[in-house]
């Protein structure tokens, strides 16, 4: 009785301390102990109103959102933000739910991960073993020369592991987010490409299609059996169905049906207790309009629904999805609850696509998005060129509608942005990616700011050399390392649309009056050298580091265009990047120096409109009355020249360079 006793006492402790820490994801905390500043963090709201207000729901975005950022395993940010509804009669709670879409992907790949805990599912086994209907899908193959498909049997059976890091071969029908243009030399090869994907879309969508609400999991992977792989198992990643059939797998492979699965290892475990598959009636008041006039009826979350899918069929609310995030961010457990293996987490979240693995379809993953993708997630490893925030080896994902979530571990930080806007719209894009991480990392503090050091006299001649406008690239924090500033801010404006073949780059979507487009660079060419060096058996991570350069700076480029027997040189003059530059003007007011950010972001205490005062330490440095105590110091180059500057020299340091006056905003 004793031994009984003290379980009991132990399980009772569990549950208060789970209770304890659940909290410090229920109620934000004091910022400035998290290591945020209140005041930037208070930049939030004011950006989604200006955005709610410039593009109504007209324009595709729903008038209202919740943002939730923990750090530390605490939440420091928790904001319901404008309205649930098109008419603006229905305030946003913290609490609302959306429809997620393919922020699905994540959680039915850690709903497979735990079967793999579990010993009842093998990464590198077929799917066949799971999934016999699918073990005899063969490969549409095309002739790039002449165009002429066919298909051929796989060169080895579609894995698990395909299915979580989307080499399976199953993909989607075109539709905005899935990129179409792949840089293929033939134009009837091209043609074909865009056929298989609209097989996809008519098994799928169209006339009695199986990806329906009342069609149950199992339907719908029986319906894929008869169509072609769009690519060989193991060589392609092109975003699609993988997660779907995932979801099938996790059926077969655990004997419940997904959603059952899901409820009773991960949402129950995690007090998930808004996700699922539908919003129950007693939930709709919280349920967030449809950006549409109407929600289209796959998309239709009110009633209970057969088919479970595991690609994009889950509604959440931010607590809810703040909760996953931060049990993936403890290497698989929150509040004394273990959901998955330290192991499996880090198999999720470390790059799984080899070198040789080709990447098709959307701007997210990839040498040009310095992205790779791991088990689920897409996972930051290029700070030049990603989307992704934060250190390398951050991870995160996205649904169709703007959900957002990333996960940045060497900050032990969690953003999570949850909106509704409709696919392609302007409201989308003006809310996607960019505001919350340039907010979120903008309001971090520096760790122990130095006191303040005493002010020193220095002559208005020397501050003159000083005025002038210093680029930090694309970065606001020195924890976001995105679009590093080493000077070279030069774009030619086909660095976003190109694929890289074997003897070269080819060029997909050069940007309309781009500097490229205006030297007379085409789609469809193929650049076979810059700067008199071939680009051939280089990656298009190297390939794109060689049109990096500063701005204004000349690059040679040789391309070959089809039709034609020689090749032609063109020079391209490398114009100013402005695009969410983070910029600090240097000038004088009354005699003294000022700064004030003047790029499309503020940078620590550096507004836009708002001239903060500069008190010189000693003839190049110069410090700032705010709650950081912020150091410039200003840097010069071998001729003495000022050349850039450095904030809070030393860990936190981030440094820009100095621009030339024609290139101020």
């Amino acid at each position: 009785m004793k031994r009984i006793a003290s379980i009991w006492t132990v399980a009772i402790a569990l549950c208060l301390s789970g209770a304890a820490l659940a909290d410090d994801l229920a109620a934000p905390g004091d910022a400035k102990s998290l290591g945020f500043s209140a005041a930037r963090l208070a930049r939030i709201a004011p950006w989604y109103e200006a955005r709610f207000a410039s593009f109504p729901p007209s324009d595709g975005l729903l008038p209202g959102a919740v943002v939730a950022i923990a750090k530390g395993g605490k939440l420091a940010y928790l904001q319901a933000i404008g309205f649930q509804d098109r008419a603006k009669t229905v305030p946003m709670k913290t609490n609302s739910i959306f429809w997620i879409a393919s922020m699905t992907k994540p959680v039915t790949s850690v709903a497979a991960m735990i079967l793999v805990d579990d010993g009842k599912l093998e990464l590198d086994a077929s799917v066949g073993r799971y999934l016999p209907e699918l073990a005899d899908m063969r490969v549409a193959t095309i002739d790039l020369a002449t165009g002429k498909a066919g298909l051929d049997p796989p060169k080895r059976p579609m894995t698990v592991r395909d299915l979580l890091r989307h080499t399976s071969g199953l993909i989607y029908p075109e539709m905005d987010f899935a990129y179409p243009e792949r840089g293929l030399s033939n134009a009837t090869a091209e043609f074909a490409i865009h056929a298989i994907h609209a097989i996809y879309g008519w098994k799928v969508f169209g006339w009695n299609g199986a990806y329906r609400r009342d069609k149950t999991l199992a339907d719908f992977v029986s319906s894929l059996a008869g169509l072609p792989l769009a690519h060989q198992p193991g060589e392609v990643h092109e975003y699609g169905w993988s997660a779907d059939v995932l979801g099938r797998v996790v059926e077969v492979a655990s004997g419940q049906p997904l959603d059952q699965f899901m409820q009773s290892r991960i949402f129950a475990p995690l007090h998930m207790v808004d996700t699922g598959f539908y919003v129950p009636k007693d939930k709709l008041d919280r349920l967030v309009d449809s950006p549409m006039p109407e929600r289209p009826p796959i998309w239709d979350v009110t009633t209970p629904a057969k088919l479970f899918s595991g690609g994009g069929g889950l509604v959440s609310t931010a607590p809810d999805y703040l909760r996953f995030s931060q049990m993936l961010l403890n290497d698989g457990e929150l509040d004394g609850v273990r959901v998955l293996s330290a192991q499996a987490v880090k198999a999720m979240t470390t790059p799984a696509l080899s070198p040789d693995v080709r990447i098709f379809g959307g701007d997210e993953v990839g040498g040009r998005a310095g992205t790779s993708f791991g088990l689920g997630f897409g996972i930051r490893t290029n700070p030049v060129y990603s989307w992704i925030p934060g250190a390398p080896g951050s991870f995160s994902w996205a649904g169709l509608w703007g959900t957002y979530f990333w996960i940045d571990p060497a900050e032990k930080l969690i953003g999570l942005q949850m909106v509704q806007a409709t696919p392609g719209s302007k409201g989308r894009g003006a809310v996607m990616y960019a505001g919350i991480n340039h907010l979120t990392y903008g309001a971090l503090t520096i760790p122990e700011p130095p006191a303040s050091a005493a002010p020193a006299g220095v002559s208005p001649e020397a501050l003159a050399d000083y005025v002038g406008t210093y680029d930090f690239g694309s970065s606001v924090s020195s924890r976001d390392r995105q679009g590093l500033a080493d000077g070279k801010n030069g774009w030619l404006g086909i660095e976003s649309f190109v694929a890289m073949e074997p003897e070269g780059l080819r060029i997909n979507k050069p940007t309309s009056g781009a500097p490229a487009t205006r030297a007379g660079v085409m789609v469809g060419d193929l650049i076979t050298q810059l700067d008199d060096t071939p680009l051939k058996g280089l990656t298009l991570t190297e390939a794109l580091a060689r049109l990096r350069g500063p701005a204004g700076t000349t690059i040679r480029i040789k391309i070959v265009r089809e039709g034609q027997d020689n090749a032609t040189d063109l020079s391209v003059v490398r114009a100013a990047r402005r695009a969410n530059a983070v910029q600090l003007q240097v000038r004088f007011a009354q005699g003294k120096l000022v700064a004030e950010a003047v790029g499309a972001w503020p940078i620590l205490e550096f507004e836009k409109g708002k001239a903060t005062p500069l008190v010189a330490t000693s003839s190049n440095e110069f410090t700032v009355d705010d709650e950081d105590h912020t150091r410039i110091a200003f840097v010069r180059d071998a001729a003495g020249k000022v050349s850039g500057l450095i904030l809070n020299s030393g860990p936190w340091e981030q440094k820009a360079a100095m621009i030339a006056s024609d290139l101020i905003h």
